[in-house]
């Protein structure tokens, strides 16, 4: 009824061929894509990034940007921001995304403490064990919001943060790295 035929050697090259061929297509999951390197001059002025509700981000490359603004715009669980994808929601913290297995924790994110000045912003700490502003580990907060790729945001499982929407603008609006902003009805030099 069936019948059975014997792979040559020619057969196998062409089968070896045909895998090889889609493993190069096949797209690379996020742990595999190509690290950033993440230095004080990575950070300037909080306002400078792309803000979504309050929280600003960053990506050099304009394409996972677009992706990773659309990650958190439209709260999409179960996908992973892009490498070298940078979130702020104060001045004196961020999280940089690297691949997987730099920070297995945290999947990937890595957590920065920083100091500020009109200079420009040093690191004080960096990791996946970084104590935040309130003075517990980023991570313990994050961890809540494994499903959205540790991202907290209000829907996300997080443990609400102890300041509200207005103080978090107001320590944006505080960042001592931006220039100053204009004041309201003030007329810009010509």
């Amino acid at each position: 009824m069936w019948k059975t035929r014997r792979i040559t050697h020619g057969g196998f090259v062409c089968a070896s061929t045909l895998v090889a061929g889609l493993a190069v297509l096949t797209p690379r999951p996020a742990g595999a894509q190509a690290d950033v390197t993440v230095s004080e001059q990575s950070f300037g002025c909080i306002r400078s990034g792309t803000k979504v509700r309050n929280t600003y981000i960053w990506n050099a490359d304009p394409k996972l940007l677009a992706e990773a603004v659309h990650v958190l715009r439209d709260r999409v669980s179960n996908v992973e921001y892009p490498v070298g994808t940078i979130l702020q929601l104060i001045p004196a913290e961020a999280m940089v995304k690297h691949p997987r297995f730099r920070f297995p924790d945290t999947n990937g994110w890595e957590f920065f403490a920083l100091d500020l000045s009109p200079h420009g912003t040093k690191i004080k700490a960096r990791g996946d064990s970084v104590v935040n502003f309130i003075g517990v580990t980023c991570l313990s907060c994050h961890r809540a919001a494994a499903t959205f790729d540790f991202v907290c945001e209000k829907d996300h499982g997080c443990a609400p943060i102890p300041v509200d929407d207005k103080m978090i603008a107001d320590r944006q609006s505080q960042d001592p790295r931006c220039p100053p902003a204009a004041e309201p009805g003030a007329r810009s030099g010509i």
